[in-house]
């Protein structure tokens, strides 16, 4: 019997992902993987991802929701100067405050812009009323917090940019831990197997994917959580049920 030391359960997190241009397929979404992958890096379970268009009602709903539901939500996209960037406007409605131009992010901008700086590029220093302004000594240009939603731009490269304010303070837990197991066998007979462990070890996510035509392996099984005394004795107990030959050594 494997003892697990207590681990205290995951933070939660949601992403909103905000732009008419995502849900029309003019754009593809690309931020997700990236925020995903760094929540998992800080122990934080990534719990429910929302699209939605680019209307105040329908993100400040979202936004009461999901923030009420979770440690951290974080919102990509609509926080540039256009007409449809209404995020910090739909934030602020779903707290019930107002908006206002920062007076740091308003003078960054006016230095950045210098003699071309209009009020539409001021638009781009709105926040809610309230709103803490995130730096890092790296990342100087401000990221936007209201309480635990954090409104991050859609464009990837400036979004990459902003998860390493995030990072700095949000602040790491246990981390999960991941193991994989790479077969020759299909899900269909994989599935009592599978079966098996998963009522063996409730507290073990274990996922199945397949992959066609492939030369190498036709299953890959993982094995995730934050005990990982528990996460081993999984993956070593379903290793134990393969037949001769399995599992593959891709790893």
């Amino acid at each position: 019997m494997v003892r697990s030391a207590f681990v205290e359960p995951a933070r939660t997190a949601a992403a909103l992902i905000i732009g008419n241009e995502i849900l029309s397929g003019k754009i593809e979404e690309k931020n997700l993987a990236e925020l995903a992958r760094l929540l998992r890096e800080l122990g934080i379970r990534l719990a429910r991802v929302v699209v939605v268009p680019d209307e105040i009602d329908v993100i400040a709903r979202e936004v009461t929701a999901l923030s009420s539901t979770h440690d951290w939500l974080f919102t990509s996209g609509g926080v540039g100067p256009t007409h449809d960037d209404v995020t910090i406007e739909a934030v602020a409605k779903a707290f019930g405050v107002g908006v206002e131009l920062a007076p740091e992010m308003s003078a960054m901008i006016r230095a950045h812009y210098a003699e071309r700086c209009t009020e539409n590029h001021l638009r781009m220093a709105l926040v809610p009323v309230g709103a803490s302004l995130e730096t890092t000594d790296d990342v100087r240009w401000h990221t936007v917090r209201f309480r635990n939603v954090w409104c991050l731009p859609g464009v990837p490269e400036v979004f990459r940019l902003k998860l390493a304010v995030v990072k700095a303070h949000v602040g790491a837990a246990p981390r999960f831990v991941s193991l994989s197991v790479y077969t020759k066998m299909d899900e269909g007979d994989l599935k009592p197997l599978l079966d098996r462990v998963v009522a063996a070890f409730p507290g073990v996510d274990v996922g199945s994917y397949p992959k066609w035509h492939d030369p190498l392996y036709k299953t890959k099984i993982t094995f995730d959580g934050r005990d990982e005394a528990q996460v081993r004795a999984a993956h070593d107990s379903f290793v134990a049920t393969l037949p001769p030959g399995e599992p593959q050594p891709l790893e």
